[in-house]
């Protein structure tokens, strides 16, 4: 029986990189994984097949919408979904062969299987073709999470979808719902748009992307309505059923007012859910809470003593691939005595939509709620230069600071690059700087950033250009 430093079940973002931490950290490393690749969900599945949708399909309605502004002229513009599918294959398939390389770079020794915990020193490796046991002195559950399912309308994979499913696209339907008005229903929703899609959200909540500061969440909203999306928020999904090829499902409103509708497809994009029933973790011990997701303490470490969780499958924090990331390497690193820390509220949270809409740290209703006097300010792109010549001057940025000490507290952004425009504000939060040192600092012109320092000068009313 091999003997390991740590074992990590799951080869998704939060366990292939600990493994190449915990490697750096001269630990000899088993990594447990049942797929083909590594990588998990986000990878595989998820967040980069997505982008590459997200990537193309913009294009395309940049070509059809915008560029005739500036002069380009296209003509008989379309999309060639064998080729654009080939591209998304390609791109997982390079990443997840270079994670494999690192593996290998590192030492990480690969087990491809599921991981069974015997004991807290003991994992076995099952469904493959030579089971064998590990030995162990620390565990990491890093097994991530499946998409939910509506128990009124199953997945059939073929007319009621998830979001893997609809990541392989082979023709465009002419109708289709989006159940659940998220960062990853909004994603799909918008590919399928673009490709032609007639397509209907459904969101029982009042607003979509509903994590999201409200006027950033109103402003979203507007932008892609006028994409030809249309949304039925305040309304859930009560019934329905698969007939001939198509969808019926009935609709309630928070007036009371049922109506049924017919689709060619409905994706239901209600949420995730741990990846942790049937995995045997309950049977020697790990507490799992009614939601399925394991309950850890403020170090990751589970009920039992040397067995760890991370990602998805735990009881704290969003669910999101960074995250998962970031734990990791928390865990480990404080399993070689190192310093180190992790702080929830400076991990960004980013809907790749057009205007795409990024967010950190608290909302001006989050403050209010804990009691907190803010200051905000605001500074829109149709006034940025940059934005203009790229006729991308949808959206704006928000600063939200408290009144007290001028730290900044949260940053909103809905619009061209959003998500990489955020970090300024991801770090200003990490370091607890005030959003007065933004402002001090001579940013670049022209460019995107430019107004970030706007909005912060406008805390105080000051913007030069706003």
């Amino acid at each position: 029986m091999e003997k390991f430093d740590l074992v990590i079940i799951g080869g998704g973002p939060g366990g292939y990189v600990a493994a190449i931490r915990a490697a750096q950290l001269k630990m000899k490393v088993a990594l447990i994984e049942s797929s083909d690749s590594l990588g998990g969900t986000c990878l595989n599945i998820g967040c980069i097949p997505s982008k590459v949708l997200l990537e193309a399909t913009e294009n395309l309605y940049r070509i059809e919408n915008i560029v005739l502004e500036m002069g380009i002229n296209f003509s008989d513009t379309k999309i060639e979904l064998s080729r654009l599918m080939e591209r998304k294959q390609k791109v997982v398939k390079e990443l997840t062969d270079g994670i494999k390389a690192l593996m290998k770079k590192n030492g990480v020794k690969i087990f491809k299987g599921k991981g069974k915990i015997l004991s807290r020193g003991k994992v076995k490796i099952t469904e493959c073709q030579n089971e064998e046991e590990l030995e162990t002195d620390k565990i990491f559950i890093a097994v991530g999470s499946v998409p939910v399912e509506l128990p009124f309308l199953p997945f059939d994979h073929k007319v009621v979808i998830d979001s893997t499913d609809a990541l392989n696209i082979e023709s465009v339907p002419q109708k289709m719902a989006i159940i659940g008005a998220g960062a990853i229903g909004l994603e799909l929703g918008s590919v399928y748009a673009r490709l032609g899609s007639d397509v209907t959200f459904i969101e029982i909540l009042p607003k979509i992307a509903p994590f999201a500061d409200s006027q950033s969440s109103a402003m979203l909203l507007r932008y892609l309505s006028l994409q030809k999306m249309k949304f039925k928020t305040e309304t859930r999904v009560i019934k329905g059923e698969v007939k001939e090829n198509c969808a019926s499902i009935t609709l309630i409103d928070s007036k009371g007012k049922e109506e049924t509708l017919d689709f060619d497809k409905v994706l239901v994009s209600v949420g995730r859910k741990p990846n942790t029933r049937g995995q045997g973790f309950e049977e020697i011990g790990v507490k799992i809470n009614e939601r399925g997701m394991i309950k850890v303490d403020e170090n990751f470490e589970t009920s039992i003593t040397s067995i760890y969780a991370i990602g998805d499958c735990i009881d704290r924090g969003p669910m999101l691939a960074h995250k998962a990331s970031k734990e990791g390497i928390f865990v480990v690193e404080k399993l070689a005595n190192l310093e180190t820390h992790i702080n929830y509220n400076a991990i960004p949270n980013v809907v790749y939509t057009s205007p795409e809409l990024a967010q950190v740290g608290m909302t001006e209703e989050e403050a209010k709620n804990k009691g907190i006097k803010t200051e905000t300010g605001k500074s829109y792109f149709k006034a940025n230069g940059r934005a203009k010549s790229m006729c991308e001057e949808d959206g704006f940025i928000k600063i939200v600071a408290s009144e007290e000490n001028d730290k900044l507290l949260g940053m909103h952004i809905v619009g061209p690059k959003a998500s990489e425009l955020i970090h300024l504000g991801v770090l200003c939060i990490e370091k607890g700087l005030s959003y007065k040192d933004l402002n001090g600092v001579c940013f670049g012109h022209p460019t995107l950033s430019e107004t970030i320092k706007e909005a912060t000068l406008n805390v105080e009313k000051r913007a030069i250009h706003g």
